[in-house]
């Protein structure tokens, strides 16, 4: 019996692992991966969703891009909240997160169909993001950009 208890312990253990794992939460407690985050990031913008993606800014959050030199939360909610009426979805193409850092690199597209491809630098401090730059790629660069 004891060694029967032993076998299904450790396969119990193996499963409660796995399952903590694919849930998306890394850590004791309910802090969710930066992997999650970062989709979560997105998903905001996909329903426009100011109040989904404020809680994942870090205090001290700043963008940077070709346009914008580390602007701060409240130039970011000005300058660059507004393409969220403009997206439609992003598609992933890479997520790679190695700690508190990460890239993505993804395809966003318009409401009328234009596409643009970025990559995007995070840096996270205590589960939540602190910096984002944004390095445009071939396309439309930015969906509020009339080009193309």
């Amino acid at each position: 019996m004891k060694n029967k208890f032993k076998k299904n312990g450790v396969g119990y253990l193996f499963a409660i692992i796995l399952l903590l794992l694919g849930s998306g939460f890394t850590k004791l407690g309910n802090r969710p991966s930066n992997e999650k985050i970062i989709k979560d990031y997105y998903a905001a913008y996909e329903k426009k969703d100011w109040n989904m993606l404020a809680p994942l800014l870090a205090d001290g959050f700043t963008f940077t891009s070709p346009n914008d030199d580390h602007i701060d939360l409240k130039a970011y909610k000005e300058r660059c909240w507004p393409n969220s009426a403009n997206i439609k979805r992003f598609d992933i193409d890479k997520l790679i997160v190695k700690g508190d850092d990460a890239f993505v690199t993804y395809n966003g597209w318009t409401n009328d169909g234009r596409v643009f491809r970025n990559t995007e630098y995070f840096k996270f401090k205590d589960g939540k993001i602190l910096e984002n730059a944004c390095f445009f790629g071939p396309g439309i660069s930015f969906p509020n950009n009339k080009g193309k």
